[in-house]
């Protein structure tokens, strides 16, 4: 009943995926008129200071006095946990423009304790090799587009399998930036490589697919690409479990922030592989008579 519902409003399906591409496009748009980024950065791409604190003190009311004695500095605090509980450990300070010394005497005075090497650490970026890192990654996540694109193409020398291939992974980066936006989650270093981790998971599915229904001749259409989905499918759900548990685990931000990145994007990939994707290959088997 599903697959003889598919197969008739397959066309119609397409429209989905390209949609919240496009809204997802104008969302980005709008990040970047008000910021001039397309996402939000961290201080690892920004340049600032990283402070982190191992005690148990209530984090907000240090939130609170920096933010009032720094003005318009921005400042994220948030606690750091214990692996597997909501116990509080230490506190994580992110800071741009400000001395060191001038952080660590507002965080001595406001939680009434003395910081040492045993309870204190901090690392600092500066903000012209912040501002490099960024660019450098973004122009990797270019070539990682037009390299796959390129080897893509000489497998199926086709333009439209190999473009519903990448355009299906671009819509994966797109989407998944623009929740990442709307959250209001800054993208750190290890956040910009979970979005090149994003790119091969989500060429994975689309080659197998593209794979099957195109080459593989031993059986029907239809077993094919019922095949093709119970393996896409079986792999994107493993590793959304998988990332799952390391995402409520653990308590590194850093892991957390990879996890909760490529989590949203296999979420994404579910549907732009096998409602758009899919049905693009349908269509181009149908049209060209390739069974």
């Amino acid at each position: 009943m599903i697959k003889a519902w598919y197969y008739k409003n397959y066309k119609i399906l397409m429209f989905i995926p390209i949609i919240l591409t496009v809204i997802s496009l104008f969302l980005i748009s709008v990040q970047y008129q008000k910021t001039g980024d397309i996402v939000q950065r961290d201080v690892t791409l920004k340049g600032g200071v990283t402070a982190t604190i191992y005690t148990d003190h209530d984090y907000r009311p240090l939130e609170e006095r920096l933010k009032s004695e720094l003005g318009g500095t921005e400042v994220i605090v948030r606690k750091l946990s214990e692996l597997g509980s909501d116990v509080q450990t230490g506190i994580i300070i992110e800071v741009s423009d400000i001395e060191d010394d001038q952080l660590k005497s507002i965080i001595q005075e406001e939680l009434s304790i003395v910081l040492t090497a045993d309870n204190y650490t901090t690392e600092r970026v500066g903000s012209s090799l912040g501002e490099s890192f960024y660019k450098q990654m973004l122009t990797a996540i270019v070539l990682a587009f037009l390299f796959m694109g390129i080897v893509i193409f000489i497998s199926f020398r086709s333009v439209l399998p190999s473009f519903a291939v990448i355009f299906a992974a671009f819509s994966d980066i797109v989407m998944t930036i623009a929740v990442l936006n709307l959250l209001n989650i800054r993208i750190s270093t290890a956040g910009v490589a979970a979005l090149l981790l994003l790119i091969g998971y989500s060429i994975d599915t689309d080659v197998v697919l593209s794979t099957r229904v195109l080459k593989r001749k031993e059986s029907s259409l239809d077993e094919r690409v019922k095949s093709s989905l119970q393996t896409g499918l079986t792999m994107t759900f493993t590793t959304i479990v998988a990332l799952s548990l390391g995402y409520f685990f653990s308590n590194s931000p850093v892991l957390q922030q990879m996890f909760l990145i490529v989590i949203i994007g296999l979420f994404f990939d579910l549907i732009n592989t096998w409602m758009m994707n899919l049905g693009l290959l349908l269509w181009y088997v149908k049209k060209k008579n390739v069974e």
